[in-house]
Parts: C-alpha cells; sequence; structure tokens
C-alpha cells in the first residue's frame, strides 16, 4: 500500500507468529489488489474505465453502502468520487493550480452519479471514478485484524501505516502504548495513547503537502471547494473498527472548525491539533 505496515503479534510463538502474520498479509494483499486505483487489472479501475456496468460481488456492494452512508453523515463531505482532484493537486510538484483548472474537476464529484442496478455498478458521467484511498487502508487493516481473530489471536495489532485495529492488550491485560507522530516534527511525538482493543486512525496535513507564498497546502482536499482543509494540523480518532476511526478523522479534518462538535456528537475519544498547535483530547467512555 505505498506506506509502512506492521503485524504485531504476542503469546505466540514466533514459528506461529509468522504463519498468523503471512495470512494477514495476504488478506492486505487481497484488497489492495481488488480495489486499488493504480492497478489497471483492480475491479475499481474497470469501473472507471467506463466500458458499462461491472458486476459486484457482495464485499465491493457493503462498501459502496458504507461509503453512501459517510457521505450522507458527512454531509456530502466523504465522498470517494473526490479522488479526480489528483488530476489538478500534485503534491510532488509542490504547485497550487489554477482554480479554473479545480473547478472543472468539481461536476465529475457526484455520488448520485454512482449508479446500480443489482449487482451491477457504473458511473454516469465520463471522467467520473471511484477511489476509496478515503477508506481501503483502514478497512484492509479491519480485515486483517479479523483474520487473525478467526485463527484465534488475541494480543496484537495490525498497523497500515498508521492506521490501526488492536485485537487486544499485551499478554499481561496492560494496553498498548500507541505514539502519535508530533505533525510538524517527525522525530517527536505528539501524545502515546493506551489502546487494548478496537481501532486508532490518525488523518492530518503533513505526509503529502507543500508550502507556497506562506501558505500551507495538505492533500485532505474538499469536495465542495477542490481545496485542502487547513484548520487541523491532524485529528487521532479512537473508534470500533479502523474504517470507522479513519474516516471520522477525514471527516473531523474536512470540517475545519465544525471538526470537534462532529466528533463530539459521536461520541468518540480524539486527540486534535489545530494549525496554531493547540492541542484538544477528549475521552467520553473514559
Amino acid at each position: 500500500m505505498a506506506s509502512y505496515c506492521e503485524i504485531v503479534l504476542a503469546g505466540v510463538a514466533n514459528e506461529e507468529a509468522a504463519r498468523l502474520a503471512a495470512l494477514a498479509e495476504a488478506e492486505v494483499r487481497r484488497i489492495e489488489h481488488k480495489y486499488s486505483r493504480y492497478r489497471q487489472d483492480s475491479l475499481l479501475s474497470q469501473i472507471n474505465a467506463h466500458s458499462g456496468p461491472v458486476a459486484c460481488d457482495e464485499e465491493t456492494l457493503a462498501l459502496l453502502d458504507r461509503a453512501a452512508l459517510l457521505h450522507t453523515h458527512s454531509g456530502g463531505l466523504f465522498d470517494i468520487t473526490s479522488g479526480v482532484l489528483r488530476r489538478a493537486w500534485d503534491f510532488k510538484a509542490a504547485r497550487v493550480p489554477e482554480t479554473a483548472t479545480v473547478e472543472a474537476l468539481l461536476p465529475l464529484i457526484d455520488m448520485d452519479g454512482v449508479l446500480r442496478d443489482g449487482d451491477k455498478v457504473w458511473l454516469r458521467s465520463p471522467g467520473m471514478e471511484l477511489d476509496f484511498g478515503g477508506f481501503g487502508k483502514e478497512y484492509a487493516a479491519d480485515c486483517a485484524a479479523q483474520v487473525l481473530a478467526s485463527a484465534g489471536v488475541r494480543h496484537g495489532y495490525v498497523n497500515l501505516a498508521g492506521d490501526m485495529h488492536v485485537l487486544g492488550p499485551r499478554p499481561d491485560g496492560t494496553p498498548w502504548s500507541i505514539g502519535i507522530r508530533h505533525p510538524r516534527d517527525k522525530e517527536r511525538l505528539l501524545a502515546s495513547i493506551p489502546v487494548s482493543a478496537g481501532a486508532l486512525a490518525t488523518s492530518g496535513d503533513y505526509e503529502r503537502c507543500f508550502e507556497q507564498d506562506g501558505q500551507h497546502y495538505c492533500h485532505i482536499l474538499n469536495p465542495r471547494t477542490g481545496r485542502p482543509a487547513r484548520t487541523w494540523q491532524s485529528v487521532s480518532v479512537l473508534g470500533p473498527s479502523a474504517l470507522v476511526a479513519g474516516a471520522f478523522t477525514t471527516i473531523a479534518m474536512l470540517l475545519e472548525e465544525e471538526g470537534l462538535p462532529f466528533l463530539r456528537s459521536a461520541g468518540l475519544s480524539f486527540l486534535a491539533v489545530d494549525q496554531s498547535g493547540t492541542l484538544y483530547q477528549e475521552s467520553p467512555h473514559a
């Protein structure tokens, strides 16, 4: 998934741990192969090719249903058709695109244009595309954790580039201490969070970003405006699954000043830092 990933298992002999980790890794690779927009042979690429309706399995249809629910819950900010904006924003080139270039892409962001008839899926307008980048990695972490849980693993976690699903505490019952990277200094930790089970995900403005004329631009793009989110340096969320935690971090980033009220209304624990460096942390169930 073009990122650092790890599987940590405890209370299991080395040989058995290697076997179990290989099963979980195979599950992650299965999902990447199926849903990566970078692979021409992926199911998503078939849909994005606009060659007609594509038959989808129950797993894919369930993910599309989840994406539609998140789209509604976020007021349209979580949108799996917004990946077209990367045609305008090139963070490696570190260049702000022309306004007209961005605005020309906005009509292609259209969840209502994801059409379905039974198990057939297609896109209404040429140029539209699906992008599971907003929850694919998190879903893979959940699925890999489920593979391990089904095999009897009770202590450990799956970490896909900071999106984590924790199966259970250390063998002695103590929680794992999960470090949250400081968004402005990769050599420092913003905080360490104890996690015994569930999921932890972080979204931030520091992985794919650049500075121009004193303005910070990050890869988290608002589907309404086509412009980057600006209020938060990072948002971390504890949730029941990595998919939920990851989606809610992204939505909070995009909601700008309304991000924290949104997380509070959902009853989720979070850690957030704004552009001034002010830290906000709440654990409603602590």
